[in-house]
């Protein structure tokens, strides 16, 4: 009964704030209309930012046959305009009204190319651009399309008649207004950054006075502070928000130098802190763990990032208010999650993955967590979040956290996990290693669970050791009938089979391999799906251990290096 009337006055808060904060943004708002934010048009752009993301000729070649691959799906309009038709895919309507394909078009390098971003542009403008509302004018959408817009207007305006040229202006600056008069009333999340890191762009691209120059600037100060944590991660707790804030980042940092602009004063510390926490979540082989939101992102975007780091050292050991654990020794990297859920929207991304871990031994992952779905998919993206699609235990056949499934409040955590203790089990010169405890069942299962890991210092074994217990820190008796399942999901390029003595052998394609063992459990093999792919969701294989808590509160394995990588 506790458990219900705990979770009861929290859907009550989560909902009375949620209608509170839709109440004040829509009287902060105000009457939307394209009449209220018309002004004068600029008679210039300034300058272009640079675009650092991966472009593709052949894809502008596509797009000019009329073929558009976004999203997951593949739209011909038959030369039709592509913003009439409808398309019931959002994560492709949001791409093609962002016009982040803009960078394929430069990428082309050609006269035609440029006159099809052109006309593209203008369709927009005819199509979309009178009426300041639906997806085009959502403000992750917005802000998307206004960087693209600024970096891309060489190509855009190349060859452009007078009346073009205004167009465009026109439509810029009018965006450009809506956009600040939304950003204020937005909740504190990465499309709030994104937008004050699209205006401070249009504070720059555009003619602007000194005042506007150093008043957008300060609001992006502000997002920097509240946004980005003292060890350089984001507030979502999501690593993958790192590589999209500073995508944007960078570029806007160089435009103020170019300019002889002051960069905003958190800046430059903010970006080195982001730098420093995406070394942390990187494994081994340079991907990027799967965490909290995280998905599959190319090495090409990845290290089209990383190259700016101008930061040096190790990755630290802890991230102590992201709440993460890092052990590292040699080329091997373990990574894992000991963190509660952050309130809120801030939560529409977190997974049910608390005291899970990834493992990486040089050019190879080989335990992972199974990722979010790279394009955005209901039912895919609801799986990644259950505790199940994590390398931690499941009890009872259910997840650590609780998600809503309300329209009204969206994906947010509603309950679950509230406190996570950890303890450092480091030793001086034989391992490193952390305990840690998570209280996410306590309230519907009346349970802990805590799992201790240890790597050794010579980064060749990892041992492990997952306790259930009760609320008071005591082993659960033996009439505790509940179901236990810890799994390990293992990276979809290794191999996986059992020998006759019941260990697990996971070898990389270079050779490389390690063995799985447990103590008193035979450990099982069984079909996986891998989330987190650029290619999409694909086949993988996972070891489980079962077990009843109240025959078997304890349970030891091992992951241990066998073999080196050839050559």
């Amino acid at each position: 009964m506790a458990f219900s009337i705990l979770d009861s006055q929290r859907s009550v808060q989560l909902y009375g704030t949620e209608i509170w904060r839709r109440f004040a943004r829509r009287m902060a708002l105000g009457r939307i209309s394209a009449l209220r934010f018309a002004g004068g048009t600029p008679d210039r752009l300034v300058v272009a930012p640079i675009d650092l993301r991966i472009a593709d000729p052949h894809i502008a070649e596509e797009i000019y046959s009329g073929r558009f691959a976004m999203g997951g799906s593949m739209i011909d309009t038959g030369g039709g305009s592509p913003f009439q038709i409808e398309v019931a895919n959002q994560s492709f309507n949001r791409s093609l009204h962002g016009f982040g394909w803009l960078r394929h078009m430069r990428a082309a390098d050609h006269d035609l190319a440029f006159a099809n971003a052109r006309a593209l542009v203008d369709d927009w403008i005819v199509v979309e651009g009178r009426e300041l509302g639906g997806l085009a004018y959502e403000p992750d959408v917005l802000a998307t399309r206004l960087i693209a817009w600024f970096s891309h207007s060489p190509i855009v305006l190349r060859g452009a008649d007078h009346g073009f040229y205004r167009r465009f202006l026109k439509s810029i600056a009018l965006q450009t207004r809506y956009l600040k008069h939304v950003a204020g009333p937005m909740p504190a999340d990465a499309t709030r950054f994104k937008a004050r890191v699209a205006l401070a762009m249009a504070s720059l691209c555009l003619p602007s006075s000194a005042g506007q120059v150093r008043a957008a600037s300060r609001h992006l100060d502000g997002e920097i502070d509240a946004q980005i944590l003292p060890d350089g991660g984001h507030v979502s707790r999501n690593p993958m928000v790192l590589i999209e804030l500073l995508t944007n980042l960078l570029p806007l940092k160089q435009t103020y130098i170019n300019l002889g602009q002051k960069p905003p004063h958190n800046l430059a510390a903010g970006m080195d802190r982001m730098f420093s926490a995406l070394r942390f979540f990187r494994h081994s082989s340079g991907e990027l763990v799967l965490f909290n939101g995280s998905s599959a992102v190319s090495a090409d975007r990845l290290l089209g990032v990383l190259r700016y780091d101008e930061t040096s050292g190790a990755a630290f050991r802890e991230m102590p208010h992201s709440h993460y654990q890092r052990l590292s020794s040699g080329n091997t990297v373990v990574v894992a999650d000991t963190g509660t859920p952050p309130r809120g929207g801030l939560s529409s991304q977190s997974h049910a993955g608390c005291l899970s871990f990834e493992l990486s031994s040089g050019a190879n992952c080989f335990i992972v967590n199974a990722g979010a779905p790279v394009v955005a998919h209901t039912s895919y993206a609801d799986f990644a979040r259950m505790t199940a699609a994590h390398s931690t235990v499941t009890l009872g056949d259910r997840s650590s956290l609780r998600f809503s499934h309300s329209a009204f409040l969206g994906p947010i955590v509603t309950g679950g996990v509230r406190r996570v203790s950890v303890e450092s089990l480091d030793e001086d010169g034989k391992h490193q290693g952390f305990s840690a405890t998570h209280d996410g069942y306590t309230g519907s299962l009346k349970l802990l669970h805590r799992r201790k890991i240890r790597l050794l210092t010579s980064g060749h074994e990892l041992q492990g050791r997952d306790e259930i217990l009760r609320p008071d820190e005591s082993a659960p008796g033996p009439d505790n009938k509940t179901s236990a399942v810890a799994r390990f999901h293992i990276h979809p390029t290794i191999s996986v089979s059992m020998d006759e003595d019941s260990v697990v052998h996971l070898t990389a394609g270079d050779g490389e391999t390690w063995a799985f063992v447990a103590r008193d459990l035979i450990p099982k093999i069984e079909e996986d799906v891998h989330f987190a792919d650029l290619a999409g969701a694909r086949t993988s294989k996972q070891i489980t251990l079962e077990f009843v808590v109240g025959q078997q509160s304890q349970i030891d394995w091992k992951l241990i290096r066998t073999n080196l990588p050839r050559g």
